[in-house]
């Protein structure tokens, strides 16, 4: 199955919607808050910590009932049933888009190809969570015995704004850990970044899903010959002790020099800026603990089934 494909402007409801607007183009949102004093009630909608008010829009009940109306024209349901059953919807690149599956309950059952993908998440996740403790407790050590102090996420574009923003969201849950971001392949930007850092105490989380990203791989490349040159006495093995990589791509992880058991896998079902939830996400379990990151994955979810089950009138992403 692939995404309805009904053209929203042959509908009746964009008809009517066209005259209504031509209606109500000149009206004034404080005009309809004077006609009807219980207007905020009627335009928010309540659903767990959330108090979604959207009242102060120029819309009236009749322009809900024609959207909503227009939602159901376009076959947006059956739409948003395609994308979360797997099926092919990314249709430029012939793919299924399920973001929503590494936030998935552990107990469900999202085939791709006839596989069963929420097992293979919870793999990754249980990984995460191991490496992660280790590192944040100081089990896991330098080449040279020393507890991490910082980490380096080295990615472009999904690689590196999801998890940036997310860590400087989350920052109240912050941990000891000093997290950095290079994404910038100019030189100045790796360098005023490394200048910080000791690299006995420092651990760098390279993600590309192809690990053949040219701005990705020629950081990582930097930050690999300044680790050698400083670090004295180290060798090609210790930088499995300080490199890790979120990829698909293990001949070339190989190459580098980064260890098999410092490798998370993601999927070619998740688009780059949406990866965040996915392993992508290392650097924000590691700045926050897995406790929280896994909490964060929670909570999406539970927005995913109020957006997959809840009336489109009280569907807070359909409504927006």
């Amino acid at each position: 199955m692939s995404l309805p494909k009904i053209d929203p402007t042959t509908t009746k409801a964009w008809g009517k919607l066209k005259a209504h607007h031509t209606n109500t183009q000149s009206d004034e949102v404080k005009h309809y808050f004077r006609k009807d004093a219980g207007r905020a009630a009627k335009f928010t909608v309540k659903w767990n910590d959330f108090i979604f008010d959207f009242s102060k829009n120029r819309i009236s009940e009749e322009t809900m009932s024609l959207l909503l109306e227009l939602a159901n024209e376009v076959k947006l349901k059956e739409a948003i049933s395609a994308g979360f059953n797997g099926d092919i919807i990314n249709q430029t690149e012939g793919r299924a888009v399920l973001h929503t599956a590494l936030r998935a309950q552990e107990d469900e059952i999202i085939k791709v190809d006839g596989e069963n993908v929420v097992s293979e998440v919870y793999e990754v996740k249980q990984r995460i969570k191991d490496f992660t403790h280790a590192v944040i407790d100081g089990q896991r050590k330098g080449f040279t015995g020393k507890t991490f102090t910082d980490v380096v996420n080295i990615g472009i574009g999904g690689s590196d704004l999801g998890p940036a923003m997310v860590t400087e969201a989350l920052a109240f849950y912050k941990n000891h850990l000093k997290v950095h971001f290079v994404s910038n392949v100019d030189g100045d930007h790796v360098n005023e970044v490394l200048k910080e850092l000791n690299p006995e105490t420092t651990l760098f989380v390279v993600v590309s899903k192809t690990f053949t990203t040219q701005e990705t791989l020629s950081n990582a490349t930097t930050i690999k010959k300044w680790f050698l040159s400083r670090s004295f006495g180290t060798t090609q093995d210790d930088i499995a002790k300080h490199f890790a990589a979120v990829s698909t791509n293990t001949e070339k992880i190989n190459e580098f020099g980064i260890s098999d058991d410092n490798v998370f896998p993601m999927w070619d079902w998740v688009g780059g800026r949406f990866s965040l939830w996915s392993a992508v996400g290392l650097s924000i379990a590691l700045a926050v603990g897995y406790e929280n990151f896994n909490d964060l994955l929670k909570g999406a979810n539970e927005m995913d089934t109020h957006f997959k089950e809840a009336d489109f009138s009280e569907n807070i992403p359909v409504i927006m």
